[in-house]
């Protein structure tokens, strides 16, 4: 298959994941077992590396908040950030962890926790790592969006109606 062909059913899938091969093949003009056969294989290549339902936890009566926490590190000799990213991702409170450029080096999302939980993270496991020279931590208090939703209500119209 072509790469094309590959990256349209990336954006469907990303765009929403419940997409069924059968949908996609209808999408895109390709065969059934042409899409299924692609999908698989983008999973054991690790192109596709899983699937995610969107939720907008303010909705429900869970009262866990999310954190940024932005960190400035020493990377190490010919390894570079790779050895302390995997100290940090292999934390199952990590959500998210990317390399920036900019004032801090990596900024690790932490999803569902509560205020003391995120101190003791930031605390007890991410200073003491050697190489963290600080950290900055942010939290987040509204989401507006999210993965490319929009998880704000849509504005009402509350004009009037106006008849002659």
């Amino acid at each position: 298959m072509d790469g094309k062909k590959k990256e349209e059913i990336l954006r469907l899938l990303e765009s929403n994941a419940r997409y069924s091969a059968k949908d996609i093949a209808a999408m895109l003009g390709l065969d059934i077992t042409e899409a299924k056969n692609e999908i698989e294989t983008m999973e054991k290549e690790r192109v596709i590396c899983g699937y995610h339902a969107l939720v907008d936890w303010d909705k429900t009566d869970d009262e866990k908040i999310s954190a940024l926490i932005e960190l400035k590190v020493t990377p190490q000799r010919g390894e570079g950030f790779d050895r302390i990213a995997e100290k940090i991702y292999q934390y199952p409170e990590v959500e998210s962890l990317y390399l920036m450029s900019g004032g801090y080096d990596f900024t690790v999302i932490l999803k569902k926790a509560t205020m003391k939980e995120i101190a003791s993270f930031v605390s007890s496991r991410l200073a003491v790592i050697e190489e963290v020279q600080s950290t900055a931590t942010h939290i987040v208090l509204v989401r507006y969006k999210d993965h490319g939703t929009s998880l704000a209500a849509p504005k009402k119209d509350m004009r009037m109606v106006v008849t002659p």
